[in-house]
Order: C-alpha cells, then structure tokens, then sequence
C-alpha cells in the first residue's frame, strides 16, 4: 500500500483506510520522496491523511527521538476544531508505534501543555497564537523541526495569522519538507508559497468554488424579519435530522439558538465567545445526536468533520464567498447526499452574487424573487420617509429587522459588510 510501512498500514486498515481518496493517491508518494506539496482540495476530500500519512511513515524510518522540548513535525491549523479533528486522526496514525503526538491551542490552560512539552514530542498540532505564546515561554523549541504543515492555509490568512506564521517560520531550520493544504488560492497565497515551500509539486482535485457533487443547493429571497420562521418551519420538517444553521455574528447566534430551543428543538452554538469545553461538548452532542441543530459562525465552516450532518443553512450570508464554499462542504460527506438552503435579505444580494461569481452557478430559486435594487430618493428637510434596501420584482422593501440576525463583526470576516443599497428599515442594517 504506497510503500508504507506496516504497522502505518495496520494503523489505517483500524480506522476503515483502505482507498485513498485523490488527494491522497497523489499527494503522498510524492511527499514520501520528500517533495514540498502544495495541495488544493476543497473541504471533506481527506486532506488530513494526505499529509498525515507520510509524516508518520518518514518518522518511523528515522526511528529518531525528540530532544526536550523539541517537535520533530509541527502542524498549523487556523481552528482549535480543525486542530482537534487533525489530533483525532494523527492519534489513530500513530497507534501501535512509538510516535508521540500533541496538540496546544488556546482556550485551554497553558501549564500542563508546557509540562507535556518538556520531554519533547514528534507531532504536534498547534493554533498559531498559542505556539507563539509557548515559543515566547520557551516552552517549545522548532530548530529541530523538520516537518511542516500548513492545514487550510487559506483560511489563516484570512484570521489574520499571516504575520503569526512569519514568527513562526522564521525560527524554522531551512532544510525541512513543507506541506501546504489549502481549499482557495488567494494572491497572497503565492507570497506564502514562495517564502515557505521548495519547488513545490502543485495538486488540484476539485477546482476552488466548486462545492461537492452531491450537496443540491436553493436560495429563499426573504425579508429578514421572516428568517426565523422560515427557519423553523424547515427544521420542522426534519426533527431527527442533524442540521448546521450558519449566521455572522458571535451574539446572533447565540440569540437565534436560544430562540429555537424555546421552539422544540434540540440545539446549541458554537462561536468565539464559547470556551473550547463548551465548543467541544456541543460538538460531541451533535455527533451523538442528543442535539440536531448545531448554530454557528464560520469558526465551525472548516474543522468539522460529522457525516451524517444532512442539512446547511445559510441563515446570513457570509461576506467572503469562499466561506459559503466551506460551509455547504460540512455536508454531503464521505459521499452521501446533503442540502444546503440559503436565506437571501435585501441587503445580502451583493453577498449572493459574489457567490455565485465564484460558484460559477446560478443557485435555484426555493421561494421568492431576486431583491431588486432601488434607488433612494432625496428626502426633503424635516420630513421622515421610509427607506428601502430592495424590493422582490416590485412587492415592496425587505421588511423590519429581526430574527436573531445579531449586532457585530461578523466573526472571521476580513473585509467590511457591503453596505446596504437602501437606507432606512427596508434593507434589515441594525439587528434586534
């Protein structure tokens, strides 16, 4: 099996790993012969083992051992999910050999992550935040490393993390293999690329924007003060089904949660205002099935790994189109069927049509008319009029705000909201 070794190859039979997806059937030999690999693969394809597979099977060869303190492969992740789905997997790798694998991300109490770290460790799956803040402890020492994987890059640089990386790199030993994975190749990806990899061979199974084969897509055109009762009559109809509801905002989900909870349902949330054990107990209660509604901010559009999640729903749109991309990818798993349903507010048509731009689709229609833009009329001196920030095919404006949309930044975001085209109540911009 690929040339790897067989306690590696026993390791993945455990885990029901006998097919390598494309991915892996192209990355790993040649990360195997040491070749820095740049990998383009959009979410759920099995990344993780393409990566993960050979940095175990090399260190096994060595049969070396980590000095105090030392990693010998250092893994990024933008995500404490992500970096918790990558350990699960690394865990399940490295079983029956004598490799060690940890994980530090924040959230967590620091202390006993530097007790762990003193005998050193051969893999370790890091945020970048809390390595930097182990590296300024020295806690952890990376001239040793020499493995590197950078997981949804991408993404990373969209958190901000990219002068985060630059620390990090900088204390890394120049002779090193380095493994790029991302799911889009924004421009300052090359920048990355350049700096970080060694004549990178470049794989590309699924071109970006491209969602799964499986996952059947529809956009409501809906006033945001109706969102929520739509929501709920939808979930209705699918009760014993686990069901991701996506929105911007830290406090809007949270809002939304609670308000279908009060409605029968069985959900939680899961965003940045949440510690990791909250994240994580929602997480397991969702893959247990004890919840099925599982509220979130794009924190949770990657690092999810949960088959049997049958719907998405884009209760706000996000403002980066590639994040829509991400978010309809927690469904349709491992290859089974998935939907995903987006609601679409006046004030959201700019986001839609970015999607769609870069879906190179045109989403069908579940309900509604497209918002059609209008223009705001001069309001004479002293008197009130309303505004509106669209109308569908010329039924009026876009309705009251509402329905736990949620006041903020939304989390992650790493441009502005586009500002409404109408002012005034019709285009739904304040939240309740």
């Amino acid at each position: 099996m690929m040339g790897l070794p067989r306690r590696l190859v026993k390791a993945l039979t455990n885990m029901g790993m006998t097919d390598p997806t494309p991915i892996q059937k192209q990355a790993i030999p040649h990360a195997m012969n040491g070749r820095d690999v740049m990998g383009l693969a959009q979410t759920g394809t099995g990344k993780t083992a393409a990566f993960g597979v050979p940095l175990v099977a090399q260190m096994l060869e060595m049969e070396a051992r980590p000095e105090p303190r030392t990693v010998r492969g250092l893994v990024l992740a933008p995500t404490r999910e992500l970096a918790n789905q990558i350990m699960e997997n690394l865990k399940g790798f490295c079983e029956g050999t004598q490799l060690k694998a940890m994980m530090v991300v924040g959230g967590q109490s620091i202390n006993p992550q530097i007790k762990r770290l003193e005998r050193g460790v051969d893999l370790l799956v890091a945020t970048p935040g809390r390595l930097l803040d182990l590296m300024d402890r020295r806690a952890v020492l990376l001239h040793k490393t020499t493995f590197l994987v950078l997981d949804e890059a991408d993404q990373m640089l969209d958190m901000g993390f990219i002068h985060d990386l630059r620390k990090i790199a900088s204390v890394l030993p120049k002779e090193r293999q380095t493994m790029l994975f991302s799911a889009t190749m924004p421009k300052l990806m090359n920048e990355i690329a350049n700096s970080y990899l060694n004549s990178p061979i470049r794989i590309e199974v699924s071109p970006p924007g491209k969602a799964a084969d499986k996952v059947t897509q529809e956009v409501h055109f809906i006033a945001k003060a109706e969102k929520k009762a739509l929501l709920i009559e939808l979930l209705a109809k699918h009760t014993e089904e686990r069901a991701l509801v996506f929105g911007r905002t830290k406090h809007g989900c949270e809002k939304l949660m609670k308000d279908l909870v009060k409605s029968g349902f069985k959900a939680a949330s899961i965003h940045g205002n949440k510690s990791q054990g909250q994240r994580d107990r929602a997480i397991e209660s969702f893959k247990k099935g004890d919840i099925t509604v599982l509220v979130a901010t794009d924190v949770a559009a990657r690092g999810l790994d949960i088959p049997d999640v049958k719907h998405v729903y884009n209760y706000e749109l996000p403002n980066v189109p590639d994040n829509y991309v991400h978010r309809i990818g927690r469904t349709a798993r491992a290859g089974k069927d998935g939907a995903a349903i987006a609601f679409c507010a006046p004030d959201e048509m700019g986001e839609l049509k970015d999607i769609q731009k870069t879906m190179k689709i045109a989403i069908p229609v579940a309900s509604g008319r497209p918002w059609e833009p209008m223009e705001e009329p001069a309001k004479p001196k002293g008197r009130g009029g309303r505004g509106r920030g669209g109308r569908p095919g010329g039924n009026g404006g876009g309705g009251r705000p509402g329905g736990g949309g949620g006041a903020g930044k939304p989390e992650g975001a790493s441009r502005r909201r586009r500002k409404p085209s109408g002012g005034g109540n019709g285009g739904g911009q304040r939240a309740a």
